[in-house]
């Protein structure tokens, strides 16, 4: 192709480049400095992608065709500031195209700022390649450039106006259509006539705040199936959570229907404020509406929703009971959309300007333990038990207490504060892109102690993990020897070499009395053991003594034929009582005043169980004690109760064992 036809196609080629180029440059800058999350802002990311897109091949036909026109100029400067400036293109294309496909990711900040230096140095290195091309030129050449460019605005200029003028006022255009096109979010209860109970606060009993005062529509926080499109790995752990079954567990369904029944449906905001945030922040819980309970409802399927961790913006205090105040996150063009292409626009802008979805769901108190307290802690008052306040479950403080947190005086060797979110959500691998430097996120499977809801759905996997966390050595179990208060007298001569045993031998006699301690040590969990509802979960120490033979010599802790647990086995558990002394032994809480009887260990504490026994006659040495410390989710009478057809086996988890072999002797018979 001749100069002449060259120079025509670069004429043509140049107005649309330099207009496309010079509005993705204004687009880029703007977002760049702009710190709002406005609607405008987010037509100007899309006019940013959607002229990047468009110039990336543009730059290429247009380069292409004048460096077939410029190849057999000798001008050094600008031969180099123009290779440059290639260089510099293809490294501000393709991390733009790399945010266009990925995004903004957590442990590939580089690509960002790697994109925005290579486009300011772009613009930069063109407008130095332009001044030395003209400058190197002789004065007869520079009037035939001035001609070039003077032939180039008359047939570009007003084409680049016209293409620069239209994208503000499209911008603005949209801008307008938009915000009068969507319908506002509702800040009225979801029920007419929403009852107000306890008092003029819309969600007492229920801790419970929001930001704007006012309800929360469900589009604000039933949304963890639209966190999927961009995390998926994390919302495929939460699926598999308890978090997600907070409200759908059929031992909750039964106890807070049992709960509406009692004292009316506005009485569950007690419960629904952890178990299904969505119905009471959305006003549902009032006579008309659903409580989390019902199956199918939003609340049921939302449980612990992903926004209803991510929405607490502060806590009100740390009594709990749902203490944490709500805050919606800003929204995204086309967050509430049906249709599929503006969806993916919608999940695009997140993706490639990620800041305000990152200060609305990442807030710091998130990796705060407190955030925990807000429904790991729980009181009753007068107005759900008509009796008065009475502290439950605590969590939170029992953490402050312990070594783990290092606000106390006693420490493990390690000096490192270990957080709730250290044992609940440890780091894993995952390719989200919230991923740290590592490749690593914080664990949304929560594992815990709940185990009867992943065997109901057939979450073997998730069971085995749990099973796992629960016999990671942060129990101890261990037999102390005995030790005699009485001494072997021989006339025989003792070898030398037994005086290095520091350790006095131990055995016991036929026919004597036997007493063994056994200790149970809670050096692994942040807080009491066992945690959460004890009033219907179980934990104890099953203790067997045995001879050489197999034949049982003692035993307690034995689950009898029923699935019962031995009645006088070693629990550790809690038995509340109502105001007539009787056991309140469905978890049904709100007839609570008082416990019976409370058992736990402390975070870095021992206990010490006491065994006595009589060694028969019959035995032959050496007797074998075991001690394991067992746990099961739910007690055997409640579980039927609960989950009636639904009801299954429970397993019972082995946390901690320990076993002693101990001779046996025949007592001489003096002389």
């Amino acid at each position: 192709m001749d100069s002449k036809k060259l120079l025509h196609k670069e004429q043509f080629l140049a107005p649309v480049t330099f207009a496309i180029l010079v509005t993705s440059a204004i687009t880029g800058l703007v977002i760049y400095i702009a710190d709002q999350h406005t609607i405008w802002l987010q037509w100007t990311i899309l006019t940013h992608l959607l002229t990047g897109i468009g110039l990336s091949p543009l730059m290429l036909l247009y380069l292409k065709v004048h460096f077939q026109r410029t190849i057999g100029f000798r001008r050094t400067s600008v031969l180099l500031s123009g290779l440059l400036s290639v260089a510099i293109l293809i490294g501000f294309s393709a991390s733009g195209w790399d945010l266009l496909l990925h995004g903004q990711r957590q442990n590939k900040q580089w690509v960002y700022q790697l994109h925005v230096i290579c486009s300011s140095l772009f613009v930069a290195i063109v407008i130095a390649h332009i001044i030395l091309h003209v400058v190197s030129l002789p004065k007869k050449r520079r009037n035939v450039m001035q001609l070039h460019f003077s032939s180039l605005s008359k047939l570009g200029l007003t084409s680049i106006l016209c293409i620069l003028g239209s994208f503000p006022v499209l911008i603005i255009a949209l801008s307008l259509v938009y915000s009068h096109s969507t319908t506002p979010y509702s800040q009225e209860p979801a029920v007419r006539d929403y009852e107000y109970a306890y008092g003029e606060h819309r969600f007492r009993p229920s801790q419970t705040e929001t930001s704007n005062g006012a309800f929360i529509d469900k589009r604000q926080i039933a949304t963890s199936g639209r966190c999927l499109s961009c995390h998926e790995d994390i919302t495929k752990q939460w699926l598999s959570s308890v978090h997600q079954q907070a409200a759908s567990d059929p031992t909750y369904v039964t106890n807070i229907t049992l709960l509406a029944d009692k004292k009316g449906i506005s009485a569950t905001r007690y419960c629904e404020g952890c178990h299904a945030p969505v119905a009471l922040l959305s006003g549902e819980l009032s006579p008309g509406g659903d409580h989390g309970g019902i199956e199918g409802s939003i609340a049921n399927i939302e449980g612990v929703s992903c926004m209803s961790c991510h929405g607490i913006s502060s806590l009100p205090h740390l009594k709990g009971v749902a203490s944490y105040e709500f805050t919606p996150a800003q929204d995204y063009l086309f967050a509430n959309s049906d249709h599929p292409l503006l969806l993916r626009l919608h999940d695009l802008l997140v993706r490639v300007k990620p800041d305000q979805h990152k200060q609305d769901v990442g807030r710091p108190l998130l990796q705060d333990p407190k955030i925990c307290a807000a429904c790991h802690t729980q009181f009753m008052d007068k107005e759900m038990n008509g009796w008065g306040w009475i502290k439950m479950q605590d969590e939170y403080s029992a953490w402050l207490a312990s070594p783990f947190s290092k606000q106390e005086g006693h420490n493990f060797s390690d000096s490192t504060v270990s957080r709730c979110q250290n044992c609940h959500m440890p780091l894993i691998a995952s390719n989200d892109p919230s991923a740290n430097d590592e490749g690593k996120v914080r664990s949304h499977h929560f594992p815990g102690a709940n185990t009867f809801l992943l065997l109901l759905r057939g979450d073997h996997q998730q069971f085995e993990a749990v099973e796992d966390f629960l016999q990671s050595n942060k129990m101890r179990v261990s037999i102390e020897k005995p030790k005699r208060k009485d001494a072997i007298q021989t006339l025989h001569a003792l070898d030398e070499t037994l005086r290095d045993f520091e350790e006095a031998p131990f055995f016991y006699y036929l026919g004597e009395q036997a007493n063994l301690n056994i200790v149970v040590s809670n050096r692994g969990v942040g807080h009491d053991f066992p945690g959460g509802t004890i009033d219907i979960n179980e934990a104890w120490v099953d203790i067997l003594v045995m001879d050489t033979q197999g034949d049982q010599v003692y035993r307690s802790g034995f689950i009898n034929n029923d699935n019962h647990v031995d009645p006088n086995a070693y629990f550790y558990r809690s038995l509340p009582v109502d105001r007539s002394g009787n056991l309140v032994w469905k978890h049904d809480l709100f007839n609570m005043v008082g416990e019976s009887f409370r058992r736990t260990i402390k975070a870095g504490a021992s206990d010490v169980v006491d065994v006595n026994f009589t060694v028969p006659a019959w035995v032959k040495s050496p007797l074998t004690v075991t001690a394991t410390l067992k746990y099961r989710k739910l007690n055997e009478r409640y579980a039927r109760w609960a989950l009636k057809d639904q009801y299954i086996k429970i397993p019972v988890i082995d946390l901690a064992w320990d076993s002693l072999s101990i001779p046996i002797k025949h007592r001489k018979e003096v002389e």
